[in-house]
This record gives structure tokens, sequence and C-alpha cells, in this order.
């Protein structure tokens, strides 16, 4: 996302008149049409931007759905639906603020100064009164920036599925979405000193992605695998999810909400040049998407002799991922070389993880992380502001730091709460031992 002050007034070559953008009543000093149009379609992008983030939450949902067993899928849904109302509650209470300081610092460029909840405009604000009129309103702006803190969430509980308990989850869930994610985000969309040294990550690789990747890989090696996923002499036994069709109807949900993910961080639509370069985002984003999910088709042919869908998925889902960090300024060729690259990653990444005993039941950790990591370094092959050393050292400090905390708070966690199912509630499944209700009743009795 574009660390971004003030717009100019470039925005005079869209006659607001001729749009039918009335003006408030009477002359006010400062105000003037051009920058109603400014002010009316950066909050329209933001909004529009914001529900299609939204979309995503159900494509976390059916992902994880069809990628668990049938006897854990109420679980997985549940989660879904309760961790992103969580994070809308507790981002407005704490996250908000700590991640926007405005200039305002409690240590420079690294803790905000501002606290306590969100505060969105009078009811029936004019343009005099606006928070910033040359920009965009503030509630557009909370809720686009709420989607991608409940996004990060999202990528947590698909790795720890069919084990964790629900509530010590949730529990981890408020820490991540009211402190962890906003305070590294300050950093660099807070106008912190990542910022400051030049860290280039448009719409999230390192910023959403990787953190929600790190937290993910955090809570796999405390929470450990499910029971027997890994064999006493090292083999991986495969535990396949019970409905691709719901998986694949979870990607193309992502794929979808992904538009709005990339384009709407372009935050600017009150100019010609800003219109043109959101819709050379959704290009490139389709793109990188399409260059993962080929690149993985052929590469599970090519190692395996048969195609794999949940890799493929996986693999469009890696191409997203890779090209988050710069959607801008790829060509179309660039942006799906990217991708595929996110592609690959993943398909090499998952048996990775496998051999390390990571147990990650959906490939959140090679899709979010891994490509993650990726999609920040290739930034440095398109836009010519980008530092590599920059981008690395950036990469390193959020890791560290989400790492770190996350593996500290899942550690306390499990001493004092717990946080994984017994043995026997496992095997029977999440959906009866920890909700007492299952997605498919009327299949389970024979």
């Amino acid at each position: 996302m574009k660390t971004l002050t003030k717009l100019g007034l470039a925005a005079a070559l869209i006659a607001a008149p001729s749009l039918g953008l009335a003006q408030d009543d009477g002359p006010v000093p400062g105000v003037n049409a051009a920058t109603d149009s400014v002010f009316i379609f950066n909050s329209l992008l933001f909004l529009i931007g914001g529900f299609l983030v939204f979309w995503m939450a159900a494509g976390f949902a059916m992902l994880e759905a069809g990628l668990v067993r049938a006897k854990n899928v109420t679980m997985q849904l549940t989660k879904n639906i309760a961790l992103f109302s969580f994070a809308a509650i507790f981002y407005y209470l704490i996250g908000y603020n700590l991640m926007y300081p405005l200039g305002t610092w409690a240590i420079d460029g690294i803790l905000s100064g501002v606290w306590g909840p969100g505060v969105l405009e009078a009811v029936g604000v004019t343009a005099d009164a606006a928070d910033d009129y040359g920009y965009a309103s503030t509630g557009s702006d909370f809720f686009f920036q709420l989607m991608f803190c409940a996004a990060t969430a999202s990528i947590v509980s698909g790795a720890l599925a069919e084990r964790i308990k629900l509530w010590p989850f949730l529990i981890f869930t408020v820490i991540l979405t009211s402190i962890i994610y906003p305070l590294q985000a300050s950093w660099k969309w807070g106008g912190g000193f990542l910022d400051a040294m030049g860290f280039l990550d448009f719409a999230g690789s390192t910023v959403v992605h990787s953190v929600g990747g790190w937290a993910a890989l955090a809570g796999a090696l405390i929470l450990g695998p499910r029971i027997g996923k890994y064999t006493k002499d090292g083999k991986t036994v495969p535990i396949p999810g019970h409905n691709l069709a719901l998986a694949t109807l979870g990607t193309f949900i992502l794929w979808l909400g992904w538009f709005g993910f990339n384009g709407g961080s372009q935050l600017a639509m009150g100019t010609v040049g800003d219109v043109a370069d959101v819709s050379r985002i959704f290009a490139n984003t389709n793109t990188a998407a399409a260059g993962g999910a080929i690149a993985a088709l052929i590469l599970t042919q090519v190692l395996y002799k048969k195609p794999d869908l949940t890799m493929v998925l996986n693999g469009a889902l890696g191409g997203l991922v890779s090209i988050t960090a710069e959607p801008l300024t790829p060509t179309l060729g660039a942006a799906t070389l990217i991708g595929a690259v996110g592609g690959v990653i993943v398909v090499f990444a998952v048996p990775f993880l496998d051999k390390l005993k990571i147990d990650d039941v959906v490939g959140a950790i090679p899709v979010h992380l891994f490509a993650g990591v990726w999609g920040t370094i290739a930034v440095v092959f398109t836009n010519g502001d980008a530092s590599l050393g920059t981008q690395l050292y950036s990469i390193i400090v959020v890791g560290i730091f989400v790492f770190v905390v996350s593996s500290v708070i899942w550690f306390i966690l499990k001493t004092t709460v717990g946080i994984r199912v017994g043995e026997e509630e496992e095997i029977n499944g999440l959906d009866m031992a920890e909700l007492g209700m299952e997605a498919y009743p009327e299949f389970s009795k024979g």
C-alpha cells in the first residue's frame, strides 16, 4: 500500500459538475468541485476494494473447509467467522490508531503515540469539516484497512487446523489483530522507520502475507503435527481434504477478492492516471495468479506424473501473494513470471515442510510466507526505487518480530490454558469434541 499524504489537484481534469457532483450549500474556503471528486472517488475505491477483500474471508473459509477432513469442517467455519468478528472489534479498539499514528510517535518511527478506539467523521460531515478533505473519508479508510488485518488472521487458521482448540486460537487472534499486525504495519504503512528507509511493499506481501505466515509457522512448531501425519521412520502420510470442490471455490473467491486487495492499494482514484494504474494492477494481479497456477500444474505433472489439484490451487494463490508487493510496475509478462516463480516455490515448499515435520494443513506457510518473501524481493526487478538491501532488511526485521512475539504468545497459551485438543478428541474430530455439531450429520450415521 503506497504511503499517501495529500493528493494533488490535478483532478480538475475531471469535470465534477458535469458528473452531477453537488457542492455544499454556499462557498466554503478551500473547497471546490475538483477536490470533491478526489474525495468521493478515493472513498469509493476504498469501499469497493474493502468489500472485495471482505469476500476473501469467504474464500479462506471455503478453501480451509475443503482441505480438512469432514469431521473438522464446522470447526474451520466457526474459526473463520469468529476470527473476522474479533478482528473487526479489536482493530477498532486498538489496532487502527496503533497502525496509523499520523506523525504522533511514542517512540519515533516504531511505536504510535495515538492510543484508543478509532473515531469516524460526524454524520453528514461537510467538506470543510472532513478529516482529510484532499484524500478520503475516515470511514472508508478504516473499513479498507480492517479487511487486511482480518485477512492476516485467516492465514493462521488454515495452517493449524484439525488439532487446535477454539478459544486459545481466538485469544491469539485478538493479540495478532490488535497489536502484532498493526504495530509492524505502522513501520511501513504508518510512515514508520521501514518506510523512511525506502522499504517498498505496495499491498502487503510482507506486511500482510508473510506476517500471517510467520505467526502460523510459530504456531505449527509449538502445536505439533496431527496424529498420524508423520511415521516413526520419517515418512509423510497424506491426509487429503474431504471436498476439493469447496477448496476450488475458495480459491476462485480469493482470486476475485485480490483485485480489491491490490487494486484498492493504489489508494487513489481521483485522476486519469490513478484509474489507469488501478486497471494495470488488476491485469497484473490476474496474470500472476494464472502464472502460478500453470507453473504448479506443469511442475506437478513433471514431478509426480500427474497434476495435483491442491498444488495448482495453492500455486495460483502463491502467484497472487508474489505480485502483491508490487503489482503496478511490472509488465504483463514480468507479472506472469513473478507469479510463476511463486507457484514453483509452493510446489517445492510443501514437501520441504513435511521433511521438517512441520504440519501445515492447507499450505498456508508456503503460499503466504515463502511466496511473500519472494514477492517482496521481486520488487527490485521492476521498480527502480527499490533497494535489495532494504527489502531484505525489512523482511528480516518483520520476520523476527512476528515470529518471536508469536512464539512467546503460543508458548504462554500452551503452558496456561493449553492449545491442543486431546488425542481422543482429535481422532473423533473437532466438530463434535469442541462444538458438538457436525457439518454433514446425515452422512455420519451411515
